[in-house]
């Protein structure tokens, strides 16, 4: 499970240091060519919101097969585009039909034992965030020897390979969920209205994937121009940078089981924080840059797997609808981000950009320490 949710999520990041490549091939900008970064993100969400809760309803292997072929699909249509344009709708069904990651993880959470289940999601998170990570260095590699579209002919392939070996491996699951399609929409709403703890987690995930799709967009442009003047090879190599954090995903899992996820969301928040700290200071800094790169991804781990964890602790007859809310508005929070981040760059560079990300950080912070007074006051008020 942990080695399919790590090649699926990774066609979302494959175009980003693919970015020049591409604005070369139809002779636009670089920043224009970053738009397609977004819009995979977007796709990504949507595809979250009206997809993932029919985990709820449908049996989930079947609907983990569908879509597996469905993204087959979007990554040939995006490899044989012929115009900017059917690229940037590629994109957007590539983040629509990438989902399977979080159709496994409830499949998982709901196998594991709850003793287990940090663990268990922790795990599985390793894998997805080492295949956000090494993607860029893959497709970075791959475009600077094969071009842009090798990349994702290549990862079509791994998609069918996956469609294969997924109908063979995994196990199937019933459904909990009896109504209909419009009222497990609706219950989305309902979820969000009644779970406190959800609102908490997914509001501070947003301003987090914020600052990471920021951060990973801009960082192609960085990266590209003076001083440092990186092709996309040499740029996809940072994501090693950052996959060496995704080892700590199962760390934070085990934290998680004890009791000890909303301390290590804090921490989190702290070292994002902290990495745009030192970004800010690195504009001519290969060391820096790496340093910055490690902090932020142990920091979006620390953040992400303990308030996943959290979420599944509530409502585990709703998990696919509870992953959704969470997820879709995560990676709303990383589309706007990136755009977010294209916009800073143009108005003043990469210093724009840590200070703008350094807001976000502020914002996170406000969510975290208003939610922990509003619960500090309410079981003072219990006692009394």
């Amino acid at each position: 499970m942990a080695v399919a949710t790590g090649l699926i999520v990774a066609n979302l990041y494959y175009c980003q240091p693919l970015i020049v490549l591409i604005a070369n091939e139809f002779n636009i900008p670089n920043a224009d060519a970053g738009t397609i970064t977004y819009l995979t993100q977007a796709g990504y969400a949507i595809g979250l919101f009206f997809m993932v809760p029919l985990g709820d309803k449908i049996e989930r292997k079947s609907q983990i097969l569908i879509t597996t072929f469905a993204t087959v699909i979007a990554l040939i249509i995006a490899a044989t585009a012929q115009s900017f344009l059917i690229l940037e709708i590629a994109s957007l069904l590539i983040g629509i039909t990438s989902i399977v990651p979080q159709l496994i993880l409830p499949l998982a959470a709901s196998l594991s034992k709850p003793e287990q289940r940090g663990k268990v999601v922790g795990t599985i998170m390793s894998g997805l965030l080492v295949g956000i990570l090494l993607s860029r260095t893959l497709s970075g590699f791959i475009g600077q020897v094969l071009g842009w579209r090798a990349m994702f002919w290549i990862a079509s392939g791994l998609c069918l390979l996956l469609f294969f070996i997924i109908q063979k491996q995994f196990p199937y699951n019933k459904p909990e969920f009896k109504g209909s399609y419009g009222q497990l929409i609706s219950s989305l709403f309902s979820l969000i209205k009644e779970q406190p703890l959800l609102r908490e987690a997914t509001l501070i995930n947003v301003f987090s994937f914020a600052q990471f799709g920021a951060f990973w967009t801009t960082m192609v442009l960085l990266l590209s121009a003076e001083p440092f003047s990186f092709n996309s090879a040499t740029i996809g190599l940072f994501g090693i940078v950052g996959a060496s954090g995704a080892l700590a995903a199962p760390l934070v899992g085990k934290l998680g089981d004890k009791g000890g996820s909303r301390i290590a969301v804090g921490y989190g928040c702290a070292l994002i924080a902290l990495s745009f700290m030192i970004f800010y200071f690195s504009g001519q800094s290969v060391i820096g840059v790496i340093i910055g790169i490690v902090l932020i991804d142990i920091g979006l781990q620390g953040v992400h797997i303990s308030n996943q964890t959290r979420v599944y602790s509530i409502v585990p007859e709703a998990r696919n609808r509870m992953n959704t809310v969470f997820m879709s508005f995560s990676f709303l929070g990383t589309a706007a981000g990136s755009a977010y981040g294209l916009f800073l760059w143009e108005l003043g560079g990469w210093h724009a950009v840590t200070l703008g990300c350094l807001l976000l950080s502020a914002l996170a912070f406000t969510v975290y320490g208003t939610t922990y007074k509003s619960k500090r006051k309410a079981l003072e008020s219990n006692n009394g």
